[in-house]
């Protein structure tokens, strides 16, 4: 069976980048046969990839609980009854162990989280110092506070910082059902911020909340469409907690999420996608099936922020069956 006509553009894994992707085309790629997605995510990972490297994250939460905001996904929301507690930031010396143990495990990248709805400025002196301490080690440095004025991203640059991560987390006409403290717009002027201090921009979006696979189309065309493709884009899978609005949602078919990986990976050749939250309610099978869609790029270690990831023994354990290695910082 050959590929539809809608899809017949992206035959051919060129590695010329685009950033005028339709919802049209988007959609096209979706209701391909599952064969012949995976034939071409595969395609276009290898010409841009070794399909047997995968970077390696970790990701600590600096800050935990408190958040004004609303995200229905969110256990540190501070609105919702989920039994995270608010925390104060980690004291430095603290992030810098975490860090170094970070690095020891095989992490490339260390990632730091705050449940704010934005840093204060002196919550972003320590923030920066923790950078500059995380970078001393070796590693490439990541960081997720909310929103960012223009000021703010450009001192996290003069620190050092690698990635900035502010997700999409769905369309724009399902935002609204997920998330009311902020709107698109804020999101997408983050992103703004942080391109134009020259800080690389980690940037995905969070499926099974209940959206179609039209809000699917939608946030991975928006994300296609940017000015310049995030460096990084995460596809989260809802991990869902009892106390946040979305705990009772149905799951996402495995395969829809696969395929939303491998659309991905074709619309936005040259970024590290990756395989991000919900990795523990998943199968070995479904993971190696992203990895074939053109994931490369988990995180490691047994927590990402407040909820449970694989154990870094079963990560290598399943790393090593697959033939996959670290890849090393760039």
């Amino acid at each position: 069976m050959s590929l539809s006509t809608d899809a017949s553009p992206f035959v051919s894994p060129s590695n010329s980048l685009r950033h005028d992707w339709t919802r049209q085309e988007v959609r096209a790629l979706f209701d391909l046969p599952f064969p012949e997605l995976m034939f071409l995510a595969q395609s276009v990972h290898r010409v841009n990839f070794d399909p047997s490297e995968v970077q390696i994250s970790t990701l600590l939460s600096i800050k935990t609980g408190g958040c004004p905001e609303d995200c229905a996904y969110c256990p540190q929301s501070a609105r919702y009854d989920t039994g995270v507690d608010a925390e104060k930031l980690m004291a430095i010396e603290a992030v810098l162990a975490e860090a170094r143990a970070a690095k020891n495990s095989g992490a490339s990248r260390f990632c730091m989280g705050a449940a704010w709805r934005s840093p204060k400025d002196r919550d972003l002196d320590a923030v920066c110092e923790m950078v500059e301490g995380v970078k001393a080690l070796g590693l490439e440095t990541c960081a997720t506070l909310g929103m960012l004025t223009g000021p703010q991203a450009q001192r996290l640059k003069d620190s050092g910082l690698d990635y900035y991560n502010h997700n999409l987390d769905t369309s724009p006409e399902f935002y609204d059902h997920i998330v009311t403290t902020r709107t698109y717009d804020d999101r997408l002027q983050t992103l703004d911020h942080v391109r134009e201090a020259g800080i690389h921009v980690c940037c995905g979006g969070i499926v099974g909340m209940g959206e179609t696979r039209e809000d699917r189309v939608g946030m991975i065309a928006v994300l296609a469409s940017l000015p310049a493709h995030p460096e990084s884009v995460p596809i989260n899978m809802l991990v869902k907690v009892e106390g946040t609005p979305l705990a009772g949602e149905s799951a996402l078919d495995p395969i829809e999420f696969v395929r939303t990986v491998a659309v991905a990976r074709i619309t936005m050749p040259r970024s590290v996608v990756r395989l991000s939250a919900g990795r523990e309610d998943m199968s070995e099978e479904t993971q190696a099936l992203c990895f074939l869609a053109g994931a490369n790029s988990i995180f490691y270690g047994p927590k990402l922020l407040t909820t449970p990831n694989p154990g870094r023994d079963r990560d290598r354990e399943l790393m090593d069956r697959l033939g996959l290695s670290p890849m090393e910082p760039t």
